[in-house]
């Protein structure tokens, strides 16, 4: 009960200090009628909400996931801190399906299934983003595109 509590409180100070940060943002005169800002500030609030729903109705003993869970969740921080810093050099292609394969075969160990699912979900998503969404995504890395 008390770790819950405990994680309520830190959900609500972590979306405060969201929102906090979602006033400094900046805007042009050019900008959307909402701003830049509101995104940011809606989730802050779904964050404060959720915080003190935990708070208020805390589960009378949680259960914690096995210790091996706590390493799979490393690993995936590992790789998106990876993938976050290999997206520049790399382009999108590469550094998506190695993080996206990674992560499938952290849920479900099947190699060839974490492949297939990392080379799938990247060309989708490179689709999707660059050609449905207008951004301008580089496919690999400019070494290779010349």
């Amino acid at each position: 009960m008390n770790s819950d509590r405990i994680f309520g409180l830190v959900v609500v100070f972590g979306a405060l200090a969201m929102f906090a940060g979602a006033l400094q943002i900046q805007t042009s005169f050019l900008s959307d009628p909402l701003g830049p800002k509101a995104f940011p500030m809606m989730i802050s609030v779904v964050g404060v909400l959720a915080g003190v729903g935990i708070l208020l109705k805390p589960d009378a003993e949680p259960a914690w996931p096995p210790a091996a869970a706590f390493g799979h969740m490393g690993i995936a921080l590992v790789v998106l801190v990876g993938y976050a810093y290999a997206l520049a050099p790399l382009g999108f292609l590469i550094p998506t399906m190695i993080a996206s394969a990674a992560i499938s075969y952290q849920i479900g160990p099947n190699a060839r299934n974490a492949v297939l699912t990392g080379a799938g979900l990247a060309l989708v998503l490179f689709a999707l983003f660059k050609y449905g969404l207008g951004l301008g995504l580089v496919a690999l890395p400019k070494a290779l595109m010349g």
